[in-house]
């Protein structure tokens, strides 16, 4: 890939720029455990990438519990996951680097993520990152989150670049199927754990880390 071909790159958030994904895990299992969910945190890992409200109605049909109150269970989930991040939230390995690559190669800079706007101005003030971002897009108010592609479509659209110009980097397997059908160039950056899991294949790059996206922009 050269960096002509790329006029925007598009990150996700939790798991790219922000170490939140152990933290997502741990109140989802503490918070449907209480509901009395069978879940592990290894069974968590499967709703990776989806929208809060699609993973408790994901957990509820596998395992539904009285007085069923998605928004009500979602709001818990969410405001702990804020609460958490704001307090000992640590941006991942190479945010500040690939931000300033991507700003002194002038390209466009967006975030596409599933979270609801109080994880994203939790993620955005923790980081300090609040102004680096040209367009900020939630799945929040969208009909689907991750992996339908709206949420990357909306971004590509408020950045003013065609998605075929896009390079879109995630973490997570929903993320990136919605990322490639949105008809963006792709980063996975997989968890360490799941690096060498068969499915990345369809990322059209796959990096450790965002230190990496120098050498993928070219």
């Amino acid at each position: 890939m050269t960096s002509l071909s790329i006029q925007a790159v598009i990150f996700d958030m939790d798991g790219v720029l922000i170490d939140s994904e152990p933290l997502w895990q741990r109140v989802e299992y503490e918070v449907l455990s209480a509901l009395g969910v069978p879940v592990t945190i290894e069974t968590i890992q499967q709703t990776t990438g989806l929208r809060i409200d699609q993973c408790v109605d994901y957990w509820y049909h596998k395992a539904p519990w009285t007085d069923y109150d998605n928004a009500k269970v979602s709001k818990a989930i969410v405001d702990k996951v804020a609460e958490e991040i704001l307090i000992t939230g640590e941006a991942m390995q190479g945010v500040q680097q690939a931000i300033e690559y991507c700003q002194a190669k002038g390209l466009k800079i967006g975030l596409a993520t599933s979270s609801f706007y109080t994880i994203i101005e939790a993620v955005l003030s923790k980081l300090s990152l609040s102004d680096k971002f040209m367009a900020v897009q939630s799945a929040e108010g969208l009909t689907y989150g991750k992996p339908h592609p709206e949420v990357y479509l909306n971004c590509a659209a408020a950045l003013g670049v065609d998605p075929r110009y896009c390079l879109a980097i995630e973490d997570s397997f929903n993320g990136l199927i919605a990322a490639r059908a949105a008809n963006m160039q792709t980063v996975a950056i997989p968890a360490p754990e799941q690096r060498g899991e068969a499915k990345w294949i369809v990322a059209h790059h796959q990096a450790d880390s965002l230190l990496d996206l120098p050498a993928i922009l070219g």
